[in-house]
């Protein structure tokens, strides 16, 4: 994971739960974006008037649609709408939306500020230890766990992990539909790894 992404990442943790992006979108009904492509290193004000620009947009829509422009090395620069910069309330969201998309092909992304923007790229030098770090980041997307607020897990440790257990089963459970055989199972004692 690169620093500016880190930094990022860091600056706003914990990053946004699923249900916070919905209840911001629920607030938020008009929320839309300025988006444009660009070239590494060639984005100017120019790009904005390239087929590649997509003005008072929706960034999920967008993103889904146009996504063989980040395969092909293009950045994706953001602003909000009519605004020519970025909102700092939008940032962890959309740092979160973009990170979901990802989600479930496991693209890792670079995220920086430039120019009152937010620059978003696919890490194309990541390994699996970086991938790993970055959607660590982002965990509660899935788990929808804040760190900061109650999660509602008991506080006795044994009624904690009869509820714990539960969840990580029914988890499991639903990878397993999905997935199938390729399914590893989450959250392992480190003794069963070993055992017969």
């Amino acid at each position: 994971m690169d620093q500016s992404t880190r930094k990022l990442i860091d600056k706003f943790s914990p990053m946004w739960t699923n249900k916070q992006i919905w209840e911001f979108e629920q607030i938020n009904e008009e929320l839309r974006f300025d988006i444009v492509y660009a070239k590494p290193g060639e984005y100017n004000k120019q790009s904005w008037k390239s087929k590649l620009a997509f003005t008072d947009s929706e960034i999920r829509d967008v993103t889904v649609r146009t996504f063989d422009n980040l395969i092909d090395g293009n950045e994706l620069w953001i602003a909000s709408k009519g605004q020519d910069k970025l909102d700092n309330q939008h940032i962890p969201y959309l740092m979160a939306v973009m990170a979901d998309i990802m989600i479930e092909e496991e693209i890792c992304l670079n995220f920086r500020l430039e120019e009152g923007y937010l620059a978003v790229a696919i890490d194309s030098n990541a390994d699996v230890i970086d991938c790993k770090e970055f959607f660590e980041g982002f965990y509660h997307l899935a788990t929808g766990f804040n760190y900061d607020t109650d999660t509602g897990i008991p506080d006795d440790e044994t009624e904690a992990e009869i509820y714990l257990t539960r969840l990580q089963e029914e988890f499991d459970e639903k990878m397993k539909e999905r997935l199938g055989d390729k399914y590893l199972p989450g959250n392992n004692d480190p003794d069963t790894i070993s055992a017969k």
